[in-house]
């Protein structure tokens, strides 16, 4: 069977790739050798900026299929009909570190879902917790500048870590789900992933709902001890890489159940967290748990630069029947999310094959930019509207409309009648069991107790008494314990 001929960039067949042209035999470099100038300059160029968070991650192709009928709740296509199927991207990630770090870290994982619908892709952004740090995204670029590496040890720093936790009590809910049992997940297989973030499902009727979901493993949850995950790290820094290729290439392939919580828009007002709180879970008890169908990965990424570097999802990606809500964290990441991808990938991302919708076209007039692949013809007019069948608006509203009222200024987030910022952090801590309470004491405090200023270290223990007394004293007598060895 013969080979197929080398060419450049251009085309033209490659004489030699073995040796670059000289004057003369063991002459100098000349500079009208092709192929060694384009491929010395292309190689220099081989790198696009890493994701400045999330820059480390695995991902897998699968399919979502539905299982129960969720028709009274939205009008989203892909979910319309039991039994249906749709084309899923799931790309995993850790957080804080760099796109060369190390998988079995104690760190929150993403979870980011892009839904290939026959109504345009549908990204689903989430994380490993049902929770997060803040809950304003203009404090988002000083958490992460608090967790990156610093400017002058080029490591991340405990006293930059607590300091600004310190001052942000209500990332204490966050914390105790990082520092507890399932801070490092044994692998992507075995966690479970969330929304996170309230969204609004919107029906047939005009009827809004505010909704949570929840992917929960069908492997069961696997942790790692701190213990565990640093011998992991030094056997295979790309374990959950390994685990995830392994497994599919097996045919072992990994599936989550996905389950919603849903309230009716009406009770948002009255409902005693504020439903809109990142930092806040809806308790099952008050919106259980209503399951609504199975997503499996059976497919490795053929390349990982061009599949899983270049995945760019945005959680703007909506699809009718589904729609942002107050959430005042996802409203930020609307644009934050988009406007990375720009500047990572360029304008025309879109068009990459990771991105572009599978299962419908995109139509529209955008037009021209780095990489430009879809710039129409001489029957395409680009602008709108046109007397020249060029694509139009459909006048149907992706979800019910919102009410809003008051004055436009900078406002702190409404309190509702049992918000507070520890309350939930000790409801965590009172379910966990008594060993999983000396394993994150003891992680909170390994630490907190390398933290230089004593009031930093006040200012947190003082977050955990306030989450419960049992809780606060465990981690201070730790913390003492520990300066004073």
């Amino acid at each position: 069977m013969s080979k197929r001929t080398l060419t450049t960039e251009s085309g033209a067949p490659v004489a030699d790739n073995q040796n670059s042209a000289t004057a003369g035999v063991g002459g100098p470099l000349l500079v009208q050798d092709q192929q060694l100038l384009e491929k010395l300059a292309r190689f220099n160029r081989e790198r696009i900026p890493e994701r400045v968070v999330h820059a480390r991650g695995s991902a897998a192709y699968g399919y979502f299929e539905v299982t129960d009928d969720v028709t009274a709740y939205t009008s989203a296509a892909f979910l319309n009909t039991v039994g249906k199927k749709t084309e899923t991207f799931l790309r995993f990630s850790t957080v804080a570190d760099s796109l060369g770090g190390a998988d079995a870290v104690r760190d929150p994982r993403g979870f980011a879902l892009k839904f290939y619908t026959e109504e345009g892709n549908y990204d689903l952004v989430g994380n490993n917790t049902p929770v997060f740090f803040i809950k304003d995204p203009i404090k988002f670029p000083d958490f992460i500048h608090s967790q990156k590496r610093d400017p002058f040890t080029g490591k991340q720093e405990p006293d930059n870590v607590w300091d600004f936790w310190a001052h942000a009590p209500e990332a204490t809910h966050q914390i105790t789900w990082l520092m507890g049992d399932r801070g490092i997940p044994a692998s992507y297989r075995h966690m479970n992933g969330y929304g996170s973030h309230t969204y609004q499902w919107t029906n047939e009727s005009g009827e809004a709902f505010f909704v949570k979901y929840h992917f929960k493993t069908n492997q069961g949850i696997r942790c790692l001890s701190g213990e565990q995950a640093a011998e992991l790290v030094g056997k295979d820094a790309n374990s959950h890489q390994t685990d995830l290729l392994q497994a599919i290439e097996r045919g072992v392939n990994p599936s989550w159940t996905l389950y919603v919580q849903i309230m009716p828009a009406a009770e948002a007002a009255d409902y005693r967290f504020n439903p809109f709180d990142l930092t806040k879970v809806w308790p099952h008890s008050d919106y259980p748990l209503q399951r609504v169908g199975r997503l499996v990965l059976d497919r490795n990424p053929d390349n990982v630069f061009a599949e899983v570097e270049q995945s760019a999802f945005s959680p703007n990606n909506f699809v009718p029947g589904i729609t942002a809500s107050p959430d005042k964290m996802l409203q930020g990441r609307l644009f934050a999310y988009a406007d990375a991808q720009r500047y990572r990938l360029g304008v025309n991302h879109t068009v990459l094959p990771v991105n572009a919708p599978k299962a419908t076209k995109a139509d529209n007039y955008g037009r021209d930019g780095v990489m430009a692949l879809r710039n129409g013809s001489r029957h395409d007019k680009n602008y709108e509207p046109n007397s020249y069948q060029g694509p139009a608006e459909t006048g149907l509203a992706l979800g019910a409309p919102k009410a809003v009222s008051g004055y436009t200024g900078t406002h702190a987030a409404p309190a509702h009648t049992k918000d507070d910022d520890f309350f939930q952090a000790g409801e965590l801590y009172r379910l966990m069991s008594e060993a999983e309470k000396q394993r994150l004491v003891a992680n909170i405090a390994g630490g907190l107790s390398q933290v230089t200023l004593e009031d930093v270290i006040e200012k947190n223990l003082a977050h955990f008494h306030a989450a419960d007394a049992d809780y606060g004293k465990r981690v201070e007598e730790a913390v003492r314990a520990l300066r004073d060895a």
